[in-house]
């Protein structure tokens, strides 16, 4: 099973117009959001996915909270203050925004440990344990911003970039 990774999109709706575009050409299961979604509308722009969208909330998403949470519902998006736990292929994954967090919940169970909130690409493979983070993806730099998939069956992941 094939996942998509994303995170700190920051209300970057032209990007995420884009993002969405690579995870369906890349056939993802699932797509896993690390926070700092920032608005509603961006919610609404993930509608095209043909994925279903897990997440977390990030620290740039505390005031717009609750409108998040209530359009993430409507929407039929799965998001949670961190830490979100999900059992998906044989694997265990945590999924958090800020890595900090990852120190707090992480437990030996645990394969994949998913964060954001960095904007720095971040891929340590340490005793079957995967620790991610593709980077940044709400630039505007072209060809800077990226986002990851991972396979849940060998952990191996690529960086497609935009």
């Amino acid at each position: 099973m094939r996942i998509g990774i994303v995170g700190d999109t920051h209300n970057n709706l032209k990007n995420v117009a884009r993002i969405v575009e690579l995870f369906n050409e890349a056939g993802v299961a699932r797509v896993i959001h690390t926070g700092d979604i920032s608005q509603p509308k961006t919610l609404d722009a993930f509608t095209r996915l043909t994925a279903p969208l897990y997440g977390v909330f990030g620290n740039n998403d505390v005031g717009e909270q609750h409108l998040l949470s209530v359009r993430a519902l409507e929407l039929g998006f799965h998001f949670v203050t961190p830490p979100l736990h999900l059992a998906w292929h044989g694997r265990n994954i945590l999924v958090v925004h800020d890595p900090l967090e990852a120190d707090t919940f992480v437990a030996p169970h645990h394969d994949v440990v998913i964060h954001g909130h960095t904007h720095l690409y971040r891929h340590e493979l340490t005793d079957g344990r995967l620790v991610f983070n593709p980077g940044e993806c709400a630039g505007h730099m072209r060809g800077y911003n990226a986002i990851g998939v991972v396979d849940l069956s060998d952990l191996s992941t690529r960086l497609l970039k935009f």
